[in-house]
């Protein structure tokens, strides 16, 4: 199995400002809630995978850095996992988008992932916050000729008890569905007090109090979780600093060439080494629009005329 992030959130945690290096903290209530699903996901991709495909995966993981960042449609907190069957895309969302409906950018992924990979695509959008907004009910997009459908967790009606059995869950198992709230936020707390590693008892707790922000206020957390463990948390610190948004764009360029040279040298073939140069000299928003033009391109003179004109 292969998971493959949009966007370097990923690399990002791994490759970007050491935490000695970073001094300014952002708070918990500002932190992405969806980039740090995507990170858990990404770092387990096979306990995500199991829990949304509701079966045991067992196939060898390995984390991809070729990404998915040219679209129209900007989306912090896409994880497609890939396994030799199918391709997984996961996206976590906190609230309704108000620029383009879900369906739509659901479809949008679909369409592209499959001319990219030429597999079969399951899509899922996991829903953390409570909400009565119709959006996080819809399934599919409608249109004259088009009918494409996902699915849809809304996590306060999953239950906590596979969340509660793996410790890469854990964090996700405070949005679960209960009727005593802090009675089951003590249960995680329990839960997470059991992993003997420090350095991983470290990370889950700081992830499982961010989350829990989204339900709880800061004290109520408080009461089950010491704050000197999130505080240590390398992982903590690492997502909270305000580098977090510089290193979304590091090599953001460099994806986005490498993202577009797959379909050109599948269609064209080798490029001779002037066109490559062109490529290079592109803006990551020319990137952008060739990668929509690049859908009318029959010949490689196309996109040498295309370049051209830029």
């Amino acid at each position: 199995m292969v998971a493959v992030p949009l966007k370097s959130s990923l690399g990002l945690l791994i490759n970007g400002p050491k935490p000695n290096q970073l001094r300014s903290h952002l708070k918990p209530s500002s932190m992405p809630l969806d980039n740090l699903c995507k990170y858990l996901a990404t770092k387990y991709p096979q306990r995500f995978a199991g829990w949304i495909l509701r079966r045991i995966i067992t196939s060898p993981v390995e984390v991809l850095k070729t990404e998915l960042t040219l679209e129209p449609v900007r989306a912090d907190s896409v994880i497609f996992l890939q396994t030799d069957r199918e391709i997984l895309h996961l996206e976590f969302q906190v609230k309704v988008p108000t620029d383009r409906p879900m369906p739509l950018r659901m479809l949008n992924y679909w369409v592209r992932l499959y001319w990219q990979y030429g597999l079969p695509v399951k899509q899922v959008i996991i829903w953390l916050k409570p909400t009565s907004n119709p959006a996080v009910f819809e399934r599919e997009f409608i249109s004259e000729n088009t009918r494409h459908r996902y699915d849809v967790i809304r996590m306060w009606e999953e239950s906590p008890e596979p969340l509660l059995q793996d410790p890469a869950l854990l964090p996700l198992a405070v949005l679960s569905a209960t009727q005593e709230p802090n009675q089951l936020l003590a249960q995680v707390a329990q839960e997470v007090a059991k992993i003997g590693e420090t350095e991983l008892r470290q990370e889950i707790a700081a992830c499982t109090q961010v989350l829990a922000g989204l339900r709880f206020n800061k004290d109520v957390i408080a009461n089950f979780f010491r704050e000197e463990i999130m505080q240590e948390s390398v992982i903590y610190q690492d997502i909270l600093q305000k580098g977090l948004e510089q290193g979304l764009n590091q090599g953001k360029k460099q994806e986005a060439i490498a993202m577009i040279m797959r379909p050109i040298t599948r269609r064209f073939g080798s490029l001779e080494p002037d066109v490559i140069n062109r490529l290079d000299a592109l803006t990551t928003a020319q990137l952008e629009d060739l990668n929509e033009a690049l859908f009318d391109f029959t010949e490689v003179t196309d996109l040498v005329t295309w370049l051209e004109s830029r």
